[in-house]
């Protein structure tokens, strides 16, 4: 693990990450991820959509849980309540969620693919630092009851429940057999056209804020790389569906008021 973590490699990895996130973010401006709504079958062979969120989601949750089973730090508290945190997301999202979906989609394996070389990646900047490279003294318990980390904490669980509502929201906009799109109401697509999204990205803020760390942040960054253009393209998608319908909505893509 020495080596694997040493400093050098380890915040060379971060900075790289955290300029890829800017050079994605414009990227996929104009590429259009290939799955959910946006589903299309230049993206190659496909799997369900079930078994593409474990096969996608799964290792990020290994990878984390044997990063901290194998650290010296392993039972110090607050690192070990912020992999609790982070390991809680994608439980949820690894064998919960896929378990909710309903309907037939499809999911190319190019983007399981990718999807598991981003996640471990991040697994590795966030449990690198929690439980390898930061300097012993920097999490002490003490760090469980700062300012920043009950701010973090409310800002993370806060996002975690507009993401599973939103995400609840949508699972029930169809009857069973019903393959039409619908416009999401309630919640916070009364302010934005991807609620789920926003939810996610205030998870990761709020896990930024309560590590306080460039892992959480370039964490963060690359969230809403990510996620923010595809947004913009499915606003685009229910304009074109729904027309003034949906304008009149007056929605912002992913942040309310702002983006």
């Amino acid at each position: 693990m020495d080596n694997l973590f040493n400093p050098d490699i380890y915040w060379s990895i971060v900075a790289t990450m955290a300029c890829l996130a800017v050079a994605v973010f414009f990227a996929l401006q104009r590429i259009t991820a290939g799955y959910g709504m946006m589903y299309d079958r230049r993206w190659g062979p496909t799997v369900g959509n079930r078994l593409g969120w474990v096969l996608m989601e799964a290792p990020v949750f290994i990878a984390m849980l044997a990063l901290w089973i194998l650290s010296p730090r392993k039972a110090e508290a607050a690192p070990a309540a912020m992999a609790l945190l982070f390991l809680l997301h994608y439980f949820q999202r690894s064998f919960i969620f896929p378990m909710l979906i309903r309907g037939k989609s499809r999911m190319p394996l190019a983007i399981i693919a990718m999807g598991v070389a981003f996640n471990l990646i991040n697994a590795y900047m966030i449990g690198g630092w929690l439980f390898y490279v930061s300097p012993p003294d920097t999490y002490s318990s003490s760090w469980l009851s700062s300012p920043l980390f009950i701010a973090g904490t409310a800002v993370f669980f806060a996002g975690m429940a507009i993401n599973w509502q939103s995400d609840h929201i949508v699972r029930n906009l169809r009857r069973p057999g019903d393959t039409r799109h619908y416009i999401p109401r309630g919640g916070m697509y009364r302010f934005v056209t991807s609620a789920n999204y926003f939810g996610e990205f205030t998870e990761w803020a709020g896990f930024a804020i309560l590590t306080w760390s460039v892992a959480g942040a370039v964490f963060a960054l690359w969230t809403f790389a990510n996620l923010a253009p595809r947004a913009m393209q499915i606003h685009r998608r229910y304009l074109s569906e729904f027309g003034d319908e949906y304008r009149s909505l007056n929605r912002r893509y992913i942040i309310p008021f702002i983006y």
